[in-house]
């Protein structure tokens, strides 16, 4: 799995017309699938007027989460929910949610119209977009001679990794979180800065 990866920084809202009917496209933040039907249910409370709305969601990792769904609220089967998931698929961005209110304007689409409608939606939707990184990180914890501590610190802001306690034992226990990928790094780079004195255990790799 990467390290990290794009997820949206805010919620917007653009809207299209075609032939007659508004398609409003509403896309935001969703680490769980609790907070997609949150927003699902926001917007259906928030545009009540619409003949359906439309949504479609990755609550995680783009890739990796198995929190996915979609569904087209009444359109014809296969015509939005599924378009709508497809294209969040192909953009790499994860925790996403996005709803399409349609309100009809008295001409057919067809189904193939329809398909085209709601993934051109969210398309324009994610064009718009401002995002941000969520990095994936591990924990660890660091035993450091007191006379190395300094040092230590020193190499950790210099990785931009944050200590997140610091217990005075015997030695010292520093508590941090390193970006998945990078423990062998870490590990490295304090072995040799301590000529082996210095350790790092990562908790959730002990068996």
């Amino acid at each position: 799995m990467s390290s990290s990866y794009s997820i949206p920084s805010k919620h917007i809202c653009v809207e299209q017309e075609i032939k007659r009917s508004r398609f409003v496209a509403d896309i935001g933040h969703a680490e769980s699938k609790a907070d997609a039907i949150a927003f699902i249910d926001l917007i259906k409370k928030r545009e009540p007027e619409a003949r359906h709305h439309c949504w479609a969601y990755i609550a995680g990792h783009p890739i990796e989460s198995i929190e996915r769904g979609c569904s087209d609220a009444g359109e014809p089967q296969g015509t939005a929910g599924k378009p709508m998931l497809n294209v969040l698929q192909h953009k790499g961005i994860g925790e996403i949610v996005v709803v399409v209110s349609r309100y009809f304007g008295g001409i057919k689409l067809g189904a193939g119209g329809l398909v085209r409608a709601y993934a051109s939606s969210v398309q324009q939707a994610i064009d718009a977009l401002p995002l941000s990184q969520h990095i994936v990180t591990v924990p660890a914890v660091l035993n450091v001679p007191f006379a190395l501590e300094n040092q230590t610190r020193r190499l950790l802001d210099h990785g931009n990794i944050v200590i997140k306690q610091t217990v005075y034992k015997n030695d010292v226990e520093i508590f941090i979180e390193v970006e998945a990928g990078k423990e062998p790094e870490l590990e490295e780079s304090l072995t040799n800065m301590s000529s082996g004195r210095a350790t790092v255990i990562f908790p959730e790799s002990e068996t």
